[in-house]
Order: C-alpha cells, then sequence, then structure tokens
C-alpha cells in the first residue's frame, strides 16, 4: 500500500494524495525536547508499505532533520521503500563554488536526501549549471514542470496577457507558458550585483499596448528582481502587472512590498501561502507513477 507520511504543515496535500491515489494517510507526532532535539513518531504501521514523506522544504533547515527523522522511523518500521516528495527542493542555487572553500550546496543536500531516500518527485527545481537531477542524486528523481498549470491559469484569468521574463535565462521557461497561453512574450535582461542588488533593462514593449502585463519567474524569493520589473513597467505606463511564480518563498516583508506594486501576486501551493492560487496536487500524483 501507499502510505503518505505528511511532516507538519503539509497535512493537506498528503490527505489529497492519498485519496487520489487509494493509499492512507500517515501523521507524524512530533516535538521538542527540553535540550532542543527532536522526536518524531509515525501515525500508524506501515510494515511491507510504500511510504511517501510529504514535505516542502522551504526553511530547509529547520525542517530536514525532522523529516531525515522521520524517513529513518519509516524505514525502522518495516517500509518496503521511502520516497520524498519535495514541492519545493533547496540547496539548488549554489551549485558551484565561486569562491574557494566554499561549500556546493547542490550536491552535498542531494547526497544528503539520497542516503534517506529511494526516490524523489519535485517539482521545477531551481537548476542553472546542472542540468538534470540525475547529475547529484543517487537515487531515482523526478522534476515536474508547472508551467503548463501557469498557462492555463493565464488564459482563464487573464485578458489579452503579455507574459514577461524576469531574465534571458528565463525565455526558454516564458515561452513555453506563452506558447500553451496563445500569448505574446518579452524578456527582460537582468544584471545581478548582490543578492538584494538587481539592475534590470526594459525591452520595446511598444508594439504590445493595451495587453496585460504578466511577470512569471520560478521562484519569489527576496522579490528583488519582480519587485524591480514591477515599478519599471508601472514607471513606464504599461500598468500593475500580474505575478505568478511556481515557489513562493517571500523572505520578510517581499510579499506586501510586491502587492502594493501588483494587481495581483499568484503562486502554486508547492509553499504554503495567503498567494497560492495553483494546485499543483493532481500533477504530483500523476508524477508518482514509475518513481
Amino acid at each position: 500500500m501507499k502510505v503518505f507520511l505528511a511532516l507538519p504543515g503539509n497535512e493537506r496535500l498528503a490527505r489529497w494524495l492519498a485519496v487520489q491515489t487509494g493509499g492512507a494517510f500517515c501523521g507524524l507526532r512530533t516535538r521538542r525536547f527540553p535540550d532542543g532535539e527532536t522526536y518524531v513518531r509515525l501515525g500508524r504501521a506501515v510494515l511491507g508499505d510504500e511510504v511517501y514523506a510529504v514535505c516542502t522544504l522551504a526553511h530547509p533547515d529547520r525542517r530536514t532533520l525532522r523529516l531525515l527523522l522521520a524517513a529513518g522511523a519509516a524505514r525502522d518500521a518495516g517500509a518496503r521503500r521511502v520516497v520524498l516528495v519535495a514541492p519545493y527542493l533547496a540547496y539548488m542555487r549554489q551549485d558551484r563554488a565561486f569562491a574557494e572553500g566554499e561549500a556546493i550546496s547542490a550536491r552535498h543536500f542531494a547526497r544528503l536526501l539520497s542516503h534517506a531516500f529511494e526516490g524523489l518527485v519535485t517539482v521545477d527545481p531551481h537548476l542553472h549549471r546542472i542540468r538534470a537531477l540525475g547529475e547529484i542524486f543517487d537515487i531515482p528523481a523526478r522534476a515536474l514542470h508547472a508551467a503548463p498549470l501557469l498557462a492555463d491559469w493565464v488564459r482563464v484569468n487573464v485578458e489579452r496577457p503579455l507574459l514577461i521574463g524576469p531574465d534571458v535565462e528565463s525565455r526558454q521557461w516564458v515561452e513555453a507558458v506563452a506558447h500553451r497561453a496563445a500569448a505574446p512574450f518579452a524578456v527582460l535582461t537582468k544584471v545581478r550585483r548582490a543578492d538584494r542588488q538587481v539592475e534590470i533593462e526594459l525591452p520595446a514593449l511598444a508594439t504590445f499596448s493595451g495587453r496585460q502585463p504578466v511577470l512569471i519567474d520560478d521562484i519569489i524569493s527576496s522579490g528583488t528582481t519582480m519587485i524591480q520589473a514591477a515599478r519599471m513597467l508601472r514607471a513606464a505606463g504599461v500598468g500593475r502587472p500580474v505575478c505568478l511564480a511556481v515557489h513562493g518563498l517571500f523572505a520578510q516583508d517581499s510579499f506586501e512590498r510586491l502587492s502594493a506594486l501588483a494587481a495581483t501576486v499568484v503562486t502554486t501551493d508547492s509553499v504554503p501561502h495567503p498567494s497560492n492560487g495553483i494546485s499543483i496536487a493532481r500533477m504530483l500524483a500523476d508524477g508518482l507513477s514509475g518513481i
């Protein structure tokens, strides 16, 4: 039997996956000991079962240890195999050492998860120089893509959209969304000077007069890129953009700052947040087959 083990905060998605796949739901009892160490206990027996640990990995430093302990508990309890379902996969940005002595976090985090699980399913990991998850994971790892879901949302909710990508690297991804949404697209030029310092140049948009700008990115973290792009679009007279992303992390007050500039801000529910407006649950259920 498939058993969906919900890490705290992931109960809704785990229950949905259990219902859609004919599996069972398993909660996790967890607490802190007085010395700060973590206690976990599975909410049901899993002997002989396939256990799917459902855990989005936003804010990974406070979630990963509990996840690893839960995976170990499932294996100790006789699970046939343990697979990680991580709608958002952390630590993919640092994929090379830019200075002497830096940890290549993507590779180290992948090794850690590969040791704890027999498989991985995630959504749109933030890959740059790593072309596929198989380059860093030692287990079957499947990356699902939410572009069709974003395109379908645009088709239903935005009249005369103009899709806008934040940088040259986003061109292929934004073009795919635009093609499915039957909409034109443009790409901004971005130069990142530091984590919170980004310079953006707008392309010529006069030929797209009368269209609703839709800024699209895979991740909104600090929000710097989208905030600056939204501000520039308004200054250029293009109007308030719809801001759309797969993963909404929204560090500090970035959501409030972006919302003040945008017509609306919408993300998938890969990371629970008030901006969630696109469900990835069915895509995840379909993506589990064959892992």
